[in-house]
């Protein structure tokens, strides 16, 4: 959308949609004539709108091979047509052009429904189903869709030998080329193991219940092998892939609450990658008082040298009260606070989606609306490790940052973090290695990116967290940014070793008021503009609508080779 390679044109749908070359705009396949309809009503929060209205889903009658059941669901309450997908043409991947659009909702409200049936041989995947499966992604691609897929497969049928394997591997190939196509959603609710639970891998947002369980080996192959004892939950149920593995993107309590989820999910996302994402009526930020965080307020933030030192004074309040965001965050640098306060302060209230919370929680991804434009927002948690990044806080938020940019989301970034977290382990398990994930997603996104700069942003994690030098196109910072090689102890370490012990608090004070502020990298173009904490919302929007018409011509290659 934001990016066009040789041969994309503009489609003219929108005023900044891009079409690939040879794709048909018609959306055609194979279907027949649909039976019955089956609906069930969704609550309002399952599209995160901020009108409040209920948005059903409307599951229409497919057909079932096996053990699994393939249709068509509309996220419109308009939408009263339906369409079953042939079994014969989604086995043999023989589709037509016959018409699929005709009765349906419009393309934004569309989705391809994949369902395991945990009752037909405890879901098991055989040939037949991978070619089903296969064949449903198939239609997602040439529809421009999203697919959901709803397990709970004992894995690859027995039975079936190694035709078995062969269908899973069908499935696996037809999911692995949607991705960054169209938006991939998999709910697992029950047992989703061995070789097809590397499906919920390949997905860009997994949904787990309560009751679902993923892993590639069991108790009994764990405890044959390593002499340890283990359960089903404490391998891997919900809690465990939540917070440590980082599969498991949000964890609901049942099937209806995960199909409510995933539909909020799909309100931030295009249908597919040459459109944008859908936007909303736009709401102002919370408006409450905040408690202090106990540190006194530095003389940074008084209001008339706040005024005095940002070119952006005249600009109106974003909706808060004066002086409620410059409260949130604490006058010490090493202080703790919560990003997400300010977040909600800045962003649409009610708005904020947050992907993995319990993973990596020192950094935050989420989805989010600024002015009703969806945004995906990731930030330095201070409460969390002091916002230091290591190997699973680079993962997350690589991962985000690539889900946006194939997704047409702009991505806002809050930097607070003092650096990478050292130690022996991190650096042996390959911190080099993930720290450059984070920096190449960043590199290569080709979405509108805006950096605010809140407190700290030293060394090498300051260029990693969407710096001027990885191409951002607009960094903001607060007047009391601190942005340097590293922090005044650390400076003082190397620069003072020879000075005397008294001199040590006034180099250090030195120190801080030379270079641990943003001026110096104002200066140098390094930052856009130093902004006061109260115009935040409307400086970041503004820049948002800058941004709209941003377009990168990306050179012809197969793949990047980058750190994975």
């Amino acid at each position: 959308m934001y990016a066009s390679r040789a041969g994309r044109a503009a489609s003219g749908k929108t005023g900044a949609a891009w079409a690939r070359a040879g794709r048909a705009a018609s959306g055609k396949t194979a279907v027949q004539a649909a039976g019955e309809v089956e609906s069930c009503d969704m609550p309002a929060s399952a599209a995160g709108s901020s009108a409040g209205s209920a948005v059903p889903l409307q599951r229409h009658a497919g057909t079932t091979m096996a053990g699994y059941l393939v249709t068509l669901a509309e996220l419109d309450s308009g939408a009263l047509g339906s369409r079953s997908l042939d079994s014969g043409a989604l086995g043999s991947g023989a589709l037509d052009d016959g018409e699929l659009g005709n009765g349906l909702a419009p393309q934004e409200s569309r989705l391809v429904l994949a369902r395991s049936d945990p009752t037909t041989r405890s879901g098991a995947l055989g040939l037949e189903d991978g070619r089903l499966l296969a064949g449903a992604a198939l239609v997602a691609r040439r529809m421009r869709i999203p697919l959901v897929m709803v397990l709970a497969t004992s894995g690859a049928d027995i039975h079936g030998g190694v035709a078995s394997l062969h269908g899973w591997g069908l499935a696996a190939k037809a999911t692995a080329s949607l991705t960054g196509e169209v938006p991939v959603i998999a709910i697992l609710d029950g047992p989703v193991v061995s070789g097809p639970a590397l499906m919920a891998g390949m997905a860009d947002i997994v949904i787990m219940t309560d009751s679902a369980f993923c892993y590639i080996s069991g108790p009994d192959m764990v405890r044959e092998f390593t002499g340890i004892g283990i359960d089903l939950d404490t391998l891997g149920g919900p809690r465990v892939h939540s917070r440590l593995s980082g599969l498991c993107t949000m964890q609901v309590t049942s099937l209806a609450d995960g199909l409510v989820l995933a539909a909020r999910v799909l309100s931030y996302l295009p249908p597919n990658a040459d459109t944008l994402p859908p936007p909303r009526d736009p709401l102002p930020p919370l408006a409450r008082p905040l408690r202090p965080s106990g540190d006194s307020v530095p003389e940074a933030r008084d209001p008339t040298l706040r005024s005095s030192a940002s070119p952006r004074s005249s600009y109106p309040p974003g909706g808060t009260e004066p002086s409620s965001l410059a409260s949130i965050v604490p006058a010490g640098s090493a202080s703790a606070y919560d990003v997400r306060a300010v977040m909600e302060h800045v962003l649409d209230a009610g708005s904020i989606l947050e992907l993995r919370a319990s993973f990596a929680p020192q950094i935050v991804t989420a989805l989010a609306r600024l002015q009703g434009q969806p945004v995906g927002v990731v930030a330095n948690q201070p409460r969390s490790l002091a916002g230091t990044l290591d190997i699973a806080a680079s993962q997350k938020a690589a991962r985000f940052v690539r889900l946006c940019d194939a997704s047409n989301l702009p991505i806002i970034t809050l930097v607070d973090t003092p650096g990478f977290l050292p130690g022996k382990d991190l650096e042996w398990r390959g911190m080099i290695r993930h720290g450059a994930e984070l920096a190449f997603a960043y590199s290569e996104a080709t979405v509108p990116r805006i950096a605010l700069i809140l407190r700290k942003a030293y060394g090498g994690a300051y260029i990693v967290m969407d710096s001027k030098g990885l191409g951002n196109d607009l960094c903001f910072a607060w007047p009391t940014a601190e942005i340097a090689v590293m922090g005044a102890k650390g400076a003082l370490q190397i620069l003072g070793k020879s000075a005397p012990a008294d001199d040590h608090d006034s180099l250090e004070m030195a120190y801080a008021e030379t270079y641990l502020t943003p001026w110096v990298a104002a200066e140098r173009g390094y930052v856009d503009d130093v902004i006061t904490p109260d115009s935040t919302r409307d400086v970041l929007s503004e820049a948002l609508t800058s941004l709209v018409s941003k377009r990168e011509n990306l050179a012809g290659r197969k793949h990047d080779s980058g750190p994975l």
